[in-house]
């Protein structure tokens, strides 16, 4: 029964996970590694999530492959993968409490922005944007949750709800086309004995992404960036009472 209900949450999580993510451009690794935590260590967790989380973004890109903004892409997102990746490989280096702190600060200050109009004065364009991707790429690269600060980030540029979305997809899958071949080198052992968890969190988030994609499709477009900006407040306020508990 233990069982039945350890999967029963994973799969419940990777449907909340694969919904979220299709409404916002972030939410899988966010709300699935917590879940793999509670079985393994962190680091074989990111890795595990890495899996479902390259799964439901290569789903998500192609039901929304016609939707990529392909110049905001090279503006934005290309830098911003480029800016994850460095991040990640300095991960290690870096102080992970306060960088935490920081980035549930600036997710809250996002949010806040969008909700009460202040981002409308701070649109990104030009060099801007080209800036906006490598720094919200470097820093959720350090701290580990890149989509969550590329989707605020995103907020800055005047995009319709499925370009948002379409084109965030695309930059998190070249960010997991270069991630996940390091991490089944590294952790490959241990990936395939958590085969079975790493099955039903795909499960679910394959699922959640289909309901989120045509729950996106509803959503008005007046109300799309104040649902994304309360989705990254929720993230940000989880994110700076996690790191205020490791000071």
């Amino acid at each position: 029964m233990s069982d039945f209900l350890s999967n029963l949450a994973v799969v419940v999580a990777g449907i909340a996970a694969g919904g979220i993510a299709s409404v916002a451009g972030f939410g899988i690794g966010s709300l699935l590694t917590p879940v793999f935590v509670t079985q393994v260590a962190t680091q074989i967790a990111v890795a595990a999530v890495s899996i479902p989380h390259v799964v439901g973004t290569a789903a998500r890109f192609w039901l929304l492959r016609g939707q990529v903004d392909r110049r905001l892409l090279v503006r934005f997102g290309l830098t911003s993968a480029a800016g994850g990746l460095t991040g990640a490989l300095l991960q290690g280096r870096a102080g992970s409490a306060g960088l935490t702190i920081l980035f549930g600060s600036l997710l809250l200050f996002v949010a806040a922005s969008e909700l009460t109009g202040l981002s409308k004065r701070m649109r990104f364009r030009g060099a801007a944007a080209w800036i906006a991707g490598a720094l919200s790429g470097l820093l959720g690269g350090l701290v580990g949750n890149q989509g969550g600060i590329r989707s605020a980030a995103m907020l800055g540029v005047d995009v319709p709800r499925q370009a948002f979305v379409a084109t965030a997809t695309a930059v998190a899958l070249i960010v997991d086309g270069a991630r996940l071949p390091v991490y089944l080198a590294t952790t490959g052992d241990e990936l395939l004995a958590l085969w079975p968890t790493i099955a039903f969190a795909t499960i679910g988030v394959v699922c959640g992404t289909v309901f989120g994609h045509r729950l996106l499709s509803r959503i008005p477009e007046e109300k799309f960036r104040p649902t994304v900006a309360v989705l990254l407040a929720i993230l940000g306020a989880a994110m700076l009472i996690a790191g205020l508990s490791q000071v």
